[in-house]
């Protein structure tokens, strides 16, 4: 395993980290985490030399918490440095700001959380949570006891309000964002991730691999890309060749994928991407973006919909349309465009979306094009 600089933490963390929000479930209940299976997974990325867990309150349903506990007992936890996020959008007063950590703590069954971040912070939950509720004196508290050792936050806005973010408090000692060759202009992207090492802050990478999008590219832009290691490879070797990123996280759901994924970090170094490579990764880029796709990335943080729609299920599938797979749609979502059709137009899952899609419309529009 290969170990960098956190950012002004002082702590040196693995190139890859695992993220704890795509375990291996039973029957498709995301909520119903096959333990045995997702203990498994973790201990062995552990015994293979990661040592960054990363976890959040709304993960699974409230569960992967609960799981990562188990799976840190038996010595594991004096292993890693654990991550877990206050679910900001919970906090209706300044109260419940250490009811939701205690209970935290209780799931993790430690004393302890090493990174504690903000959970999707963005411009208005920034001013009308962060800022009402006096939210950072309360972590920096917990901080001062011993409970917290770092404090940072994870993002979803536009640039601007990234760096408003950054600039509003200097104590962040990192920060966690999405990036990778098809997002270098998406939210922060590479403008925010400089900004934020600039300012000395460790950088976490989410979001990868596009919520899978770039394991399987679509034909028409894969074919573009080097023969000589896997999409995935690729596109980790991407962001681990920048000095700024820290680490990258990987939600590594299968045994297949944290071995593949430890044999990845295992040869990356800063730099190792050259010139010529990346800009192949841009012409790839130029091509997704002519695709018709929806840049769901299936992290469901929308979800349940109050009518019954699989939103991110119906958006996957959607978008095999890139392939050309409007029979190979029907095939794998016969009933897609009912489904779709169930929308009330609330507009819950619109306030909760990371990627800030318009989910409304692009229902239409899939059962529109059926």
């Amino acid at each position: 395993m290969q170990y960098r600089n956190f950012g002004k933490t002082g702590e040196k963390v693995s190139a890859l980290g695992f993220g704890c929000m795509r375990f291996p479930v039973i029957d498709g209940n995301d909520k119903e985490i096959n333990e045995a299976e997702a203990i498994k997974l973790i201990r062995t990325a552990v015994d293979s030399g990661v040592n960054y867990v990363d976890t959040a309150y709304f993960y699974h349903g409230g569960n992967s918490e609960i799981v990562v506990g188990k799976a840190l007992k038996d010595g594991y936890r004096e292993k890693v440095m654990l991550a877990t996020k206050l679910p900001v959008g919970h906090v209706k007063c300044e109260e419940d700001v250490e009811i939701l950590f205690n209970d935290q703590l209780r799931k993790l069954q430690t004393d302890h959380i090493d990174f504690y971040l903000l959970h999707a912070i963005n411009a208005d939950s920034w001013k009308n949570k962060v800022l009402k509720f006096d939210i950072l004196p309360k972590l920096e508290k917990l901080k001062a006891e011993g409970k917290i050792r770092h404090i940072g936050f994870s993002f979803h806005d536009d640039l601007w309000a990234f760096k408003m973010i950054l600039d509003g408090y200097d104590r962040f000692e990192f920060c966690q964002i999405q990036l990778n060759y098809l997002n270098t202009d998406y939210q922060a992207g590479i403008e925010g991730l400089e900004y934020a090492a600039s300012k000395g802050l460790g950088v976490i990478i989410m979001e990868p691999l596009l919520g899978g999008k770039l394991a399987v590219p679509p034909e028409s832009f894969a074919n573009l890309l080097p023969k000589d290691r896997h999409p995935v490879e690729i596109a980790f070797d991407y962001l681990w060749s920048r000095p700024e990123v820290s680490l990258l996280l990987s939600g590594m759901g299968s045994m297949q994928m944290v071995e593949d994924n430890i044999k990845y970090a295992s040869r990356c170094s800063i730099g190792m991407m050259s010139d010529e490579e990346i800009a192949v990764l841009a012409d790839a880029k130029k091509e997704y973006d002519k695709l018709t796709v929806i840049p769901c990335t299936g992290c469901q943080y929308c979800m349940p919909c109050p009518a019954g729609v699989l939103i991110p299920k119906v958006f996957s599938a959607f978008n095999l349309i890139a392939d050309g797979g409007r029979r190979q749609i029907k095939e794998v979502f016969p009933n897609i465009e009912d489904v779709a059709g169930l929308c009330k137009e609330c507009g819950s899952c619109m306030k909760k979306c990371p990627q800030q899609i318009n989910i409304i419309e692009m229902l239409k529009i899939v059962k529109d094009n059926f």
